[in-house]
């Protein structure tokens, strides 16, 4: 694995975007945590400006987060020139192009702005995500015509569920002669002993130049309660590998403060340091008990709302009577 080499900008490091020519801040904020009801929308929005006037530029959202409100909060921060500020993310289910397009355009309304730098693909955690995506009347179809119309700029996709998957969502690409520009996974110090996307997925994504999102460095938490680890190891350890961002759920001041300290005491670990941290969690980690995103189906948002996906092609409706 090649080093990345970040440059400072306000509190927060910064580090090249894949190939793309982008600077995007080394931890970024995660959309997830910005819209639920806990969290008001004025704490939202002084979460948000705070963290970009400090130099943390990467703004990651869903338009399946908090049904919208997610969106909606960091559109109205995103205001009086807090866009330009933003390297701006979001994610759309929809598998069918119809589908997809209808989300796209419901995000960019709902952002209010004219253009996302970066959309992805959510939850690819099914084989057949890729196949719906690069079908004839897929996704693609419709991320490809929203980049024509300078609605989006890149194109990645995520997931959280298993490294084959997401290799096989790049050897589908590449059989369509496509390179995405990123891909987000989960990167922490217990993924290395089960399931793991830093041994199968990011050596390959690396050595192809697509910038890599890390996440769940964490595990929503879930991590931490292993007590193995801190938060602050964890986020080191995330950041200490070739990611160009890692994203973290920050929906307090307190835990911006978390991630800023992060960034301020970062220095880069060597191989032996990280594999005394991976030791640590080793016991803990071989199951994936702490990794609930791979073993369980409480994150697989589109496995509990299947609408979210769109209709089946209309050649699978035609091959099955329907």
């Amino acid at each position: 694995m090649e080093k990345m080499y970040s440059a400072a900008m306000g509190e927060m490091p910064h580090r090249p975007l894949g190939r793309t020519g982008e600077k995007v801040s080394a931890i970024g904020l995660g959309g997830s945590h910005i819209g639920p009801s806990y969290v008001s929308s004025r704490e939202a929005q002084k979460i948000i400006r705070s963290a970009l006037d400090r130099g943390m530029n990467f703004m990651d959202n869903s338009w399946d987060y908090s049904g919208g409100e997610s969106e909606k909060r960091l559109g109205k921060a995103l205001k009086n020139g807090y866009r330009e500020k933003a390297f701006l993310m979001t994610k759309v289910d929809g598998r069918s192009r119809k589908e997809a397009a209808k989300q796209i355009d419901e995000s960019l309304k709902r952002l209010q702005v004219d253009m996302i730098d970066l959309l992805q693909h959510h939850e690819i955690i099914r084989f057949d995500d890729a196949d719906r995506i690069f079908a004839s009347g897929g996704a693609m179809e419709a991320f490809l015509a929203a980049r024509k119309a300078g609605k989006i700029r890149y194109i990645g996709f995520t997931g959280h569920k298993d490294p084959r998957i997401h290799l096989y969502m790049l050897e589908t690409a590449e059989r369509h002669r496509f390179q995405f520009d990123t891909v987000q996974m989960p990167l922490n110090v217990m993924d290395a002993q089960y399931r793991s996307f830093e041994r199968n997925v990011l050596p390959r994504l690396v050595s192809q130049g697509i910038g890599v999102l890390g996440m769940k460095s964490m595990g929503s938490g879930v991590i931490l309660k292993s007590k193995r680890v801190t938060a602050l190891e964890c986020l080191h350890y995330a950041m200490s590998l070739p990611t160009s961002v890692v994203i973290a759920g920050i929906d307090s001041m307190k835990i911006l403060e978390q991630a800023f300290k992060a960034a301020k005491t970062f220095r880069r670990l060597d191989p032996q340091e990280m594999a005394a941290l991976r030791a640590k969690a080793a016991d803990a980690a071989r199951n994936g008990e702490y990794e609930l995103f791979k073993t369980t189906t409480a994150f697989d948002s589109t496995a509990m709302n299947p609408e979210w996906l769109g209709e089946e092609s209309e050649r699978t409706k035609q091959l099955t009577g329907d």
